[in-house]
């Protein structure tokens, strides 16, 4: 469903069924503010992704403003990460972690830090289990 671009389409309906752009999945950088700072975070060692604590990056967004901690809370929705390394995927200096977008350096600092605390390697590629786990049917 999402290599063949279905969910991308869902996607679109439903951002201009609320009245959004009806060519958003094609022109989102068009829309969406843009962070003053972006730029990689890479790993300190080799090593494949074994891990990630997906809370705590969740968290590192919201520290940077890309959440709420509370309800009167305003949203930057330029800032976050792209480019994530998945499971499996092995790092380096030449492939990173992921791509912190962050109003400053020393929220990007912050997050740099959050990312690579959250993210474990290991030595070998880990088992990947399958996406879908099983298709319950009843």
């Amino acid at each position: 469903m999402l290599d063949n671009g279905k969910a991308a389409e869902i996607f679109g309906r439903m951002v201009a069924a609320q009245k959004g752009p009806t060519d958003f999945v094609e022109n989102y950088a068009k829309y969406l503010p843009t962070a003053m700072l972006s730029k990689a975070v890479y790993a300190d060692t080799e090593g494949f992704v074994s891990a990630m604590d997906t809370r705590a990056l969740g968290m590192a967004v919201v520290s940077m403003g890309g959440g709420r901690r509370q309800a009167s809370d305003t949203i930057d929705y330029s800032v976050g990460f792209s480019d994530m390394a998945r499971l499996g995927d092995s790092v380096d200096g030449q492939r990173p972690l992921a791509v912190i977008h962050a109003k400053d350096e020393a929220s990007w600092q912050e997050a740099a830090k959050a990312v690579k605390a959250a993210i474990s390697l290991d030595d070998k590629a880990p088992e990947i289990t399958p996406t879908v786990y099983r298709r319950i049917t009843e």
